[in-house]
């Protein structure tokens, strides 16, 4: 086994991912840390993430709801589903 190799697995059993806010010097943490006073800790600085908030559960059901039944051409609707899904004589 290779040192890199045992340095990582060192380092995910024990590492903890937190984000914080770095303002006038001191690191300000989201939430605290699962360690006891006085230990030494290392951190790992990471550029922050640019991600697009996800939506909820509750946005998508109402983006889903929000659309059209029908199209706006007659020549398709919910009315004749049946007729598109399983041919001329619909539903057996």
């Amino acid at each position: 086994m290779d040192d890199e190799y045992r340095i990582y697995r060192r380092i995910t059993k024990i590492s903890q991912i937190i984000s914080t806010v770095y303002e006038n010097g001191i690191l300000i943490l989201d939430e605290p840390l699962a360690v006891s006073d006085g230990v030494k800790v290392e951190i790992i600085v990471l550029p922050p993430k640019n991600k697009k908030r996800e939506k909820t559960p509750a946005e998508l059901l109402a983006e889903i709801a929000a659309l059209p039944s029908e199209g706006n051409s007659e020549k398709f609707s919910n009315r004749n589903r049946d007729k598109i899904l399983y041919g001329k004589d619909g539903a057996r």
